[in-house]
């Protein structure tokens, strides 16, 4: 019996074809035993004009404790909606971005509310208060922020202070300046200065570039000659003056 060699090449190819495509729709529909898990949590915190308080290692923590952190976890089973209400809950926490991959990477970007003053009022009142004038807890992280002390109402620090605190954050010589902002009983603010020993009165917190303009001008064409210990008070609450006070003991 003679062996048709040609058909029986084709039959030989047809099975091997059909193989390869039940093997190729196997393999490509079953997901890599790598990507089947989580296998990298990048945490991005968005940083801004100040020093904010989080950390990666805060966020991973919080993640831990709300028993979301994704590290480990079958990256289908992985919410990131809920990795986003659990940082939400974080009083620092502004925003929160959270999504996977395919390749079994989790990215949760935040943004964080940034404080520009803190308050340690006469009442014993001790917070920050942010950008957006609003209220943010004490917290065990220091920061390079000016100190406001004195008869400070929680209303006062938010629709006050805030903007007082914006200024100087977007004036880094002055931000570097202001040591530490008195607020006397009638609302007025006495500047303590970082380099000099005197105290500014800036009076009433309003007209602010005005007055540190003034103050720029003073500093570089008079105490820079007179002396930074000449003057003891130097006040700059009305327009277009500079009223100082002489050192007793010069």
């Amino acid at each position: 019996m003679s062996i048709n060699w040609k058909k029986s090449l084709f039959v030989l190819v047809d099975i091997i074809i059909a193989v390869y495509l039940v093997l190729a729709v196997t393999v490509f529909n079953r997901p890599d035993e790598v990507y089947n898990v989580c296998s990298e949590v990048k945490i991005n915190i968005q940083q801004g004009r100040v020093r904010g308080f989080l950390n990666t290692e805060d966020v991973k923590d919080q993640l831990v404790r709300a028993k979301v952190y994704p590290l480990g976890d079958f990256i289908d089973q992985v919410n990131g909606r809920k990795i986003e209400e659990a940082l939400l809950k974080n009083p620092f926490v502004e925003s929160a971005q959270c999504y996977k991959t395919h390749t079994g990477r989790v990215y949760i970007n935040l943004s964080q509310r940034l404080p520009v003053i803190r308050v340690k009022a006469d009442n014993g009142d001790d917070y920050y208060v942010d950008t957006y004038g609003n209220i943010m807890p004490n917290s065990q992280y220091v920061s390079d922020l000016v100190v406001a002390t004195g008869a400070i109402t929680k209303s006062y620090a938010q629709k006050v202070l805030s903007r007082v605190g914006n200024f100087l954050i977007e004036h880094p010589l002055w931000f570097s300046q202001a040591e530490q902002l008195n607020v006397l009983p009638d609302g007025t603010i006495e500047m303590i200065p970082l380099v000099g020993d005197h105290v500014v009165y800036l009076g009433q917190p309003t007209g602010l570039s005005r007055k540190f303009n003034r103050l720029s001008k003073f500093y570089k064409y008079g105490l820079s000659k007179a002396g930074w210990n000449k003057y003891s008070y130097i006040s700059l609450e009305f327009d277009n003056q500079i009223i100082c006070k002489k050192r007793s003991s010069l």
